[in-house]
């Protein structure tokens, strides 16, 4: 239970964060998503700092994972999850894998919003 818990607050703060960069970049510089560019590039980079750290310091734990990996930069950016387990891919060598998990990724992502976008026309 604590571990939800953590993984709430972290999430909590991490959306919160992450609206407030879209929400201000995204808006004032162009139609470009800057804000939201931003905020994926530094949801990886934060969550490979934290990681890294974490493992070479040996202060991996349930409730920094929790709290940090999990919760916030789940809720700054599912981007960073994506990035991070492409990096354990390339790194252990399983490039098909890290293909299959990219190109999948993208192209039933976009497939998913156009289905959703598409099923909103009988509701």
């Amino acid at each position: 239970m604590k571990h939800l818990f953590l993984i709430f607050i972290g999430g909590g703060f991490g959306s919160v964060l992450r609206y407030a960069i879209a929400k201000a970049l995204n808006q004032s510089v162009s139609t470009f998503p800057f804000g939201t560019l931003l905020v994926n590039v530094l949801g990886s980079f934060i969550i490979g700092l934290l990681m890294s750290y974490f493992a070479k310091n040996e202060l991996i734990s349930e409730n920094y994972s929790s709290l940090l990996a999990i919760g916030f930069c789940g809720g700054f950016t599912t981007f960073s999850s994506f990035a991070y387990e492409n990096q354990i891919l390339l790194k252990s060598g399983d490039f098909t894998s890290f293909a299959l998990y990219s190109i999948g990724s993208i192209v039933l992502g976009f497939l998913a919003v156009f289905a959703g976008m598409y099923c909103v026309k009988f509701i």
